[in-house]
């Protein structure tokens, strides 16, 4: 089986201008219980950016209100009615090169609004995370992040510069 996936950075400047984002505990009975951010799998012919909206919403409650990268879109509606596609570009994009779930899927940087659910659509413990405190967590142990998100967390954070390129934490 293969999947394609919309995963979410939902990023919020807080208190004094720390960078915040959004993370989980997936809460499927078949699941490792692991920290995730906000995400999943597109549903038939859902674009990038709507599954990416309707997953922050029912696994957190947020709606999202601005995705980076959205003014590059680009479609070909009106060209071919039979047929439309849609360019736009991500964050970062990510491809299982080994593993139980074969899985393809782009990562964007969003705002939401709203107020944090107690428990989502199969998710749980969700909260805002500093991203220095995620570094410290995943230099601390890597493992206790969900198996898909780990390099996009590790790319994410090279970004901001918290981590280096082997992973490790920059204080």
């Amino acid at each position: 089986m293969f999947f394609v996936n919309a995963r979410a950075f939902v990023v919020r400047t807080h208190a004094g201008n720390e960078t915040e984002i959004v993370i989980q505990k997936r809460a499927k009975s078949d699941s490792d219980h692991k920290m995730e951010l906000p995400g999943g799998r597109l549903e038939l012919y859902e674009s990038l950016t709507q599954a990416l909206i309707r997953e922050v919403k029912e696994e957190t409650g947020l709606d999202v209100y601005e995705i980076e990268g959205s003014e590059t879109r680009v479609d070909t509606v009106g060209i071919d009615p039979a047929f439309e596609v849609e360019v736009i570009r991500p964050f970062a994009a990510y491809q299982t090169t080994k593993g139980s779930i074969d899985s393809v899927g782009v990562y964007f940087r969003c705002k939401a609004e709203g107020e944090l659910l107690a428990e989502g659509d199969e998710t749980r413990a969700i909260r805002w995370i500093a991203v220095r405190e995620l570094a410290a967590m995943f230099r601390d142990d890597p493992l206790q992040f969900s198996s898909v998100d780990r390099a996009g967390i590790k790319f994410y954070l090279r970004e901001l510069g918290l981590l280096d390129l082997r992973g490790e934490g920059r204080r």
